[in-house]
């Protein structure tokens, strides 16, 4: 069969798209809805502002591309062809790592239009794409388990795409790496708590044993000063009871007219003492009665 000039450039173009977004799906990227796919209802204004962010989006003019494509939805709202690429466009200005209440990251703005596309998208492999980008959104978060249901739809949506499966192996692997960090770290936590309670009880107890012991020692302290002070006061009593029958011994032997033990000692000393002077003088005079004796013997006559 002879091809006419316009088959064969119609033809080509065809291919060349088809070649391109295969380019695009062993990349991991996504790739921007061509003008040219087949859209029913596309406007002039919606096509030529597509065309635009096309080439812009090629040039990695991702903020002047992001404006084609908001003209594009300006001129027909319900173009999900535009609604994609402006969230591809989105995606290559923002950050996975950016908080996800942000609502100025153009990567929050991006998985939000991507998450409309997913569920409710008329074109199944547009709804492919869209399941695609957010799990690598999530898997550029490190959150592997919803990056697996992204890949996992991505691929009933589109089960030819090579790329999403590869992406969700990689994710699953992720995931149990991360489930096994998790039950290694609360293992670690779980001894790390219970060695801090065996601590802290051991600790207790110790302070619990020391405060008992003081208290005993206190209380036994006490009680032995106790009995010691009432074995004192005791011994006072019996003393001060002797004194006091002493005295009463006094003054019941003065009364019948004897002497009280202190007052025999006071005249037996008195007596010794008079004796003594007694014999100090018989000696005195014996001494002088013999020196007059020699005096009287040696003198001549």
């Amino acid at each position: 069969m002879k091809l006419t000039r316009n088959k064969i450039r119609k033809t080509s173009n065809n291919l060349l798209t088809v070649l391109t977004l295969v380019a695009a799906l062993a990349l991991g990227t996504a790739m921007p809805a061509q003008a040219g796919d087949k859209a029913p209802k596309m406007t002039k204004q919606e096509r030529v502002c597509l065309r635009n962010g096309n080439k812009l989006y090629e040039k990695k003019r991702y903020a002047e591309a992001e404006v084609e494509y908001r003209k594009a939805l300006q001129a027909n709202p319900a173009s999900e062809k535009a609604q994609f690429n402006l969230a591809t466009a989105l995606m290559r200005q923002g950050s996975v790592t950016a908080q996800q209440d942000d609502e100025k990251n153009p990567m929050n703005q991006a998985e939000g239009i991507l998450t409309n596309l997913a569920k409710g998208a008329q074109d199944k492999t547009l709804r492919g794409k869209a399941s695609y980008d957010l799990g690598n959104i999530a898997y550029g978060r490190q959150q592997y388990g919803q990056a697996v249901e992204f890949y996992k739809q991505a691929l009933r949506c589109n089960p030819d795409d090579d790329q999403a499966r590869r992406n969700l192996r990689l994710a699953q692997l992720k995931k149990q790496e991360q489930d096994k960090n998790k039950d290694q770290n609360k293992d670690q936590n779980k001894d790390q708590n219970k060695d801090q309670n065996k601590d802290q009880n051991k600790d207790q107890n110790k302070d619990q044993n020391k405060d008992q012991n003081k208290d005993q020692n206190k209380d036994q302290n006490k009680d032995q000063n106790k009995d010691q002070n009432k074995d004192q006061n005791k011994d006072n009593q019996n003393q001060d009871k002797q004194n006091q029958n002493n005295q009463d011994q006094q003054k019941k032997d003065q009364q019948q007219g004897g002497m009280s033990q202190q007052n025999a000692e006071q005249v037996l000393k008195a007596m010794q003492d008079r004796e003594r002077a007694t014999q100090q003088r018989i000696n005195a005079q014996q001494a002088q009665q013999q020196r007059y004796e020699r005096q009287r013997t040696n003198k001549k006559w």
